[in-house]
């Protein structure tokens, strides 16, 4: 397929063109009614340049472009805001510049290990050559949102939603941030870059599971997040125990045996691991008795 490629032209001040348009139908209007007959002549030749003047006038807003065409051929664009002229002959479409939102419905896509997850995004973009995006695509606005919607597939199915056990260092749908936006933004720029557009940026405005596992994952979680707490607290209550036995030791406050040490040991554990309050035991006898 042949790349549209945008040039830029120059374009003429409509303000002066209206001041002359309106000087030349003065004078063809009284030189048809109250000139001599060859003059007429020329009188009608004014009213043909005025209506020709006139048929050139377009305004272009701040932001905005005009694509320039002759029978089909493509003459230009013209980025002058303002009131400016070009030839009557030309057809003129204006093309917007602006920043668009494009808000993307959810779409339910397989994660890297293949959960289903809901995601959607929004993407800022704007058009960036003219000529390609009036030329070289059928409807722009169409393109991105289908590129939009192919993009934020091919990025999902290349990461995992969360760590879920695995390594706590990969790069994940939960925590990738930016690096996954701007994987994102590259992925869509590639695809959108033979219309002529621009993405500027890109943020996620959903990310969950499935509904159909949803529960399932929610559980998991929370067994994990258990397994979890569970294990900082038995690091700690080690670290506790390790201590004490130290402490006792250099303070010689008492004398413990392999067994008594043992049972020490299993007690703290018991106190510090336990869910609810541990009740205390009296022992009236000894460890040995």
């Amino acid at each position: 397929m042949q790349v549209s490629q945008e040039q830029h032209v120059s374009s003429a001040s409509g303000y002066a063109v209206v001041f002359g348009s309106i000087v030349f139908a003065a004078i063809g209007l009284s030189l048809l009614l109250a000139g001599p007959g060859p003059l007429k002549l020329f009188g009608f030749l004014c009213i043909i340049a005025t209506l020709f003047g006139f048929g050139g006038l377009y305004m272009i807003q701040p932001n905005q472009a005009v694509v320039l065409t002759l029978f089909g051929a493509y003459r230009g664009t013209v980025r002058d805001s303002g009131l400016r002229w070009s030839n009557a002959f030309y057809a003129k479409r204006k093309v917007s510049l602006r920043a668009n939102n494009l808000n993307m419905d959810r779409l339910k896509v397989n994660d890297k290990r293949g959960n289903p997850v809901e995601i959607a995004a929004a993407v800022v973009w704007q058009v960036a050559d003219t000529a390609r995006a009036s030329f070289d695509v059928e409807d722009y606005y169409t393109f991105i949102k289908v590129q939009a919607e192919a993009a934020l597939r091919h990025v999902t199915t290349q990461f995992n939603y969360d760590h879920s056990g695995h390594d706590q260092d990969e790069l994940t749908l939960m925590n990738g941030g930016d690096k996954i936006l701007a994987l994102l933004v590259e992925t869509l720029q590639s695809r959108t870059e033979q219309a002529g557009l621009r993405v500027l940026e890109a943020r996620l405005t959903h990310l969950a599971y499935a509904p159909e596992i949803a529960g399932v994952m929610l559980r998991r979680q929370q067994a994990e997040a258990v397994i979890a707490a569970r294990q900082r607290i038995v690091e700690g209550a080690v670290s506790m125990v390790e201590m004490a036995l130290r402490s006792l030791s250099e303070k010689q406050v008492v004398e413990l045996d392999d067994e008594r040490r043992a049972a020490m040991v299993g007690n703290l554990l018991v106190v510090l691991c336990a869910e609810r309050e541990v009740e205390p035991v009296i022992n009236s006898g000894t460890l040995y008795h």
